[in-house]
């Protein structure tokens, strides 16, 4: 994974998605058979240790970018000097220009919420959602759902190979998949994908986010943040997902499948 960020210092460290172990099928055989990769990942930010992140390391500089970025813990790739993963310790270095502003006080405020992986927001999880406007001016047909959805059906995941995945990808407007990331949590897979954004220079204001989770709260907030105005899920969601993305405008559609889905909120944009 690349970056176009010139003055940032930047690994490449992936680990093997799968693995393969020895299985015993119903008949008494062994078989090889793939398993998806799980690691932990101790992130420390100017040499404070901020959490662990057990993930699968397929992009883990992104992760642990778009992970701060999510949090709001910084607003700016340009606040980033290095980030550096080493997986003989299972540490992320991360470097800023200025430190992080009231990390105590926005530790303290983690709200849990029901993510699998790391499924915590830092401060108010509603802070400064009325302020976050979405584009109002493009549409999403029908015919560009469809596509989306096939295209997704076609890319070769780590969950065909092995499961115990959860998948997102971020889409052009006409349906075409710019990035697909797998995880071992939902939320490892949109931060990897804001991280990416960030480090590509690629805005969110006309693009399709695509997941294979359910659309909570904190999903359908991090959407919003990435000024996403398109998300759509295989899944289903939950209440106050629901509510967050009417407040916010977002234009959600769940239990999206071949030709079928359930189109929630944000109908403005949407064309049959």
């Amino acid at each position: 994974m690349g970056s176009r960020v010139p003055s940032l210092t930047l690994t490449h460290a992936a680990r093997p998605a799968t693995f393969t172990v020895e299985a015993i099928d119903e008949t008494g055989t062994a078989q090889p058979t793939p398993i998806a990769g799980e690691h932990p990942l101790t992130v420390y930010v100017d040499k404070r240790e901020v959490l662990t992140i057990m993930t699968l390391g397929a992009a883990p500089e992104a992760l642990v970018i778009g992970y701060l970025r999510n949090q709001r813990l910084i607003s700016s790739i340009d606040e980033l000097v290095s980030v550096q993963v080493d997986w003989e310790v299972n540490a992320c270095s991360v470097v800023t220009t200025n430190g992080l502003a009231n990390l105590d006080e926005k530790m303290a405020k983690r709200t849990k919420t029901t993510g699998c992986g790391e499924g915590t927001v830092f401060g108010d999880l509603m802070a400064e959602i009325d302020d976050i406007k979405l584009r109002d001016d493009v549409r999403l047909p029908e015919s560009v759902l469809f596509n989306l959805l096939n295209n997704v059906r076609l890319h070769e995941s780590i969950y065909k190979q092995a499961g115990a995945v959860h998948g997102c990808a971020l889409a052009e407007s006409n349906g075409d998949i710019l990035t697909f990331v797998e995880d071992v949590g939902r939320h490892n897979a949109v931060d990897a994908i804001a991280g990416w954004m960030w480090l590509e220079g690629i805005s969110g204001d006309d693009k399709i986010f695509y997941t294979t989770g359910r659309l909570t709260s904190e999903m359908v907030i991090k959407a919003a943040q990435m000024r996403i105005p398109f998300l759509v899920s295989r899944s289903g969601l939950t209440q106050m997902g629901y509510d967050i993305a009417q407040r916010v405008g977002i234009t959600m559609i769940g239990r999206a499948v071949n030709k079928h889905y359930l189109l929630f909120a944000g109908a403005q944009r949407f064309v049959r």
